[in-house]
């Protein structure tokens, strides 16, 4: 259970930022409270609404404030503000960025707290790659479509808006630059959540704060790093590699070998072959996989043997069993 009066990091309270959603159960809109199947104002929000609030995603129940008059006659309340007119003296204008470092990980939950926040879905810029990569294309978007914005309406806040900090970067230098950059061109940064919730201040404690967190950041993302490796090295000394399966199993190579000594061709061979695991499994392989296959084990084949024709020519050097006169040097024949 949680309070519904309690503040948010956006400064509203848990019953605003819940009704800021239209509820999938009893079909009310925002603005208003649940209703129940009687008609009257339900004494708690429903699950499905309430989980929309990214940080209420976890709470068991969200009550309905005794000023919503949970258990009247329902009626539908004030819907939230429009959203502000850029071209209104001291309007607000949000560009929204999320971000998460794998395609396996998703962005709904960051997209739904920046769009909850009031962030038009025209203005939020999302993508899916690691804060190592330096050249991030949505990222650098979105901070050109802000400094085009606030060129445009000087007069307007501009407010650059992400969920946490590590949604910008873990490195502590480039964090700090990036504020910097901001703040010289005239915005304003913002997070909803994290240890720094709401308007990032650029002077005095503000400014030491974020350097602190920068900091942590950076040695979060580096004791992931060497976590990971770790895991690697030991998973890697237990005979386990990562990586998707071969396309060309032993026992397809063995196959095919036996049918190309038959005087089958490749492309012969190729339609009786399936894949036994993976995304592809019951599909025929490539015929390119089946010659790089090949290829690999020509290479397998002949590396020992080459081996095996040097070791036996660097014991017949020592034991000077060479027939014939040893070949002189080109230098000492001239002589």
């Amino acid at each position: 259970m949680t309070d519904p009066q309690q503040p948010s990091p956006t400064g509203r309270s848990d019953a605003d930022d819940v009704e800021a959603h239209a509820c999938p159960k009893c079909e009310v809109q925002p603005g208003s409270p649940c209703r129940s199947r009687g008609g009257a104002v339900a004494s708690a929000y429903h699950t499905r609404r309430f989980t929309l609030v990214l940080r209420l995603k976890k709470a068991l129940r969200v009550p309905t404030p005794a000023d919503r008059g949970p258990g009247r006659p329902w009626r539908p309340g004030t819907p939230p503000p429009a959203p502000a007119d850029p071209d209104l003296p001291g309007a607000d204008i949000r560009i929204g960025y999320a971000r998460c470092s794998t395609l396996g990980q998703e962005l709904d939950s960051q997209l739904d707290a920046l769009a909850g926040h009031g962030i038009p879905r025209d203005k939020i810029f999302s993508e899916k790659i690691s804060t190592r990569v330096r050249v991030r294309p949505h990222f650098e978007e979105a901070l050109r479509t802000a400094r085009e914005v606030k060129a445009h309406a000087p007069h307007c806040r501009v407010i650059f808006t992400v969920y946490e900090m590590k949604r910008l970067g873990r490195d502590a230098a480039e964090l700090t630059a990036l504020a910097d950059h901001l703040t010289a061109h005239g915005l304003i940064l913002e997070m909803l959540a994290g240890p720094l919730p709401g308007l990032y201040d650029p002077t005095g404690p503000g400014k030491l704060l974020f350097a602190f967190f920068a900091a942590m950041a950076e040695t979060e993302r580096e004791n992931i790093r060497e976590s990971t490796l770790e895991g690697l090295d030991t998973a890697a000394r237990k005979g386990k590699h990562g990586g998707r399966p071969r396309v060309i199993t032993d026992d397809m190579l063995h196959t095919v070998l036996r049918r190309r000594a038959a005087g089958e061709s490749v492309e012969q061979i190729q339609p009786d072959l399936f894949i036994p695991t993976g995304k592809r499994k019951g599909h025929n392989p490539s015929v390119a996989s089946i010659y790089r296959a090949l290829a690999e084990h020509a290479k397998r084949e002949a590396y020992p043997e080459a081996i095996e024709q040097a070791h036996a020519a660097l014991d017949a050097l020592r034991a000077d069993d060479i027939p014939g006169p040893r070949p002189v040097p080109s230098d000492r024949a001239a002589l």
